[in-house]
């Protein structure tokens, strides 16, 4: 087995990345040569950028897999918020206008923090605009939150 070392500067750019707003869409597996390569596929705007990872086979990409994997699903600490449905079924894809209705009319700030790592912010605001679900409080709060301009 061959050992790979992981300069600092991958892991210092991994980080980074995860704490900018960006839409990260997957890790992909590369064949080449026989060997397997990952890359991070993530937007900015509506730019598809794949980065370098590293090999497959190394262990902080590995765990960089599985970290994504859980970001798929609804974490536990948010179930309450989806009593009416089977959290673990909910399809975060799927059924995304669900989430964010639910999250804006009943969430808190750690919340939103989640649905905005898993969603663009343009979206969230356009479901609040556009969405029946939302009382006219939660609206408002979250156009102000937004710095969205109200028609009305």
């Amino acid at each position: 087995m061959v050992k790979y070392k992981i300069t600092r500067g991958f892991r210092e750019s991994f980080r980074n990345l995860f704490k900018q707003k960006v839409s990260i869409l997957s890790i992909l597996i590369k064949k080449i040569a026989g060997k397997k390569y990952a890359y991070l596929a993530y937007r900015i705007n509506k730019k598809v950028v794949h980065k370098y990872l590293g090999p497959a086979s190394n262990k902080e990409v590995i765990s960089k897999i599985a970290e994504l994997k859980l970001e798929k699903k609804v974490p536990k600490r948010y179930y309450p918020f989806f009593w009416d449905a089977s959290p673990r079924e909910i399809d975060l894809k799927r059924n995304s206008r669900y989430i964010i209705e639910r999250v804006l009319e009943m969430g808190d700030l750690n919340v939103l923090q989640w649905i905005q790592r898993i969603y663009p912010t343009r979206m969230i605001i356009e479901i609040c605009k556009e969405s029946r679900k939302l009382s006219a409080k939660s609206r408002n709060f979250w156009e102000i939150w937004f710095g969205v301009q109200n028609p009305h």
